[in-house]
């Protein structure tokens, strides 16, 4: 199990910004991997309004529990390893298995047997490292779209804003900062009333 925070710069892209940064950072076909996220919450979005999220991502042949909670700057990730029964099982309705990130749904008032599967979101991700950071290169598909993001993982959050800002002039890409993939995929899918 690992806890850690998590700070990053995230910009929508239009499909020819996507095209071109991905040409500029010379970034190969077989540089990128698909991972697909399911988000849980309860029937009244507990998590959402407690600007929390719960995720389980498939990446190759792993599956993670990752629970993000707000922090004053930046998200806390509480993140456990789950088998392939055990991800499958949560999917498809049965309880969080004990560990921390259970532990963490409780501490902020949330009782696990309350969470279901609400959809799933697919990514076609590159990361290139980049100036004491990480650069993420996203193609995203939920419900009947698709979208392109930047996004920059940095440990500082005045030195990581700095440098993103700075890219995304240098390459001349509108300034566009886009919510995280959970906030859009529910936008999308359920719209301003949840």
């Amino acid at each position: 199990m690992v806890k850690e925070l998590e700070i990053e710069f995230r910009n929508l892209l239009t499909k020819e910004e996507y095209d071109r940064l991905v040409e500029n950072f010379r970034v190969k076909e077989d540089d990128f991997f698909e991972q697909t996220n399911y988000y849980l919450d309860t029937a009244n979005f507990g998590l959402k309004e407690r600007n929390s999220a719960l995720r389980i991502r498939k990446v190759e042949t792993q599956y993670q529990l990752t629970l993000k909670t707000p922090e004053a700057r930046g998200l806390m990730e509480t993140t456990q390893i789950l088998g392939d029964d055990q991800a499958t099982a949560i999917i498809s309705g049965a309880n969080i298995p004990v560990g921390q990130v259970r532990d963490m749904l409780k501490e902020i008032g949330i009782n696990h047997e309350d969470l279901q599967v609400f959809g799933s979101l697919k990514t076609i991700r590159a990361e290139k490292d980049y100036k004491k950071g990480l650069l993420v290169f996203d193609k995203n598909f939920y419900g009947s779209i698709s979208d392109f993001d930047l996004e920059y993982e940095v440990s500082d959050y005045d030195k990581g804003k700095e440098i993103f800002d700075k890219l995304l002039k240098e390459y001349q890409i509108t300034n566009h900062p886009a919510e995280n993939k959970v906030a859009r995929f529910y936008n999308h899918i359920y719209g301003d009333n949840k």
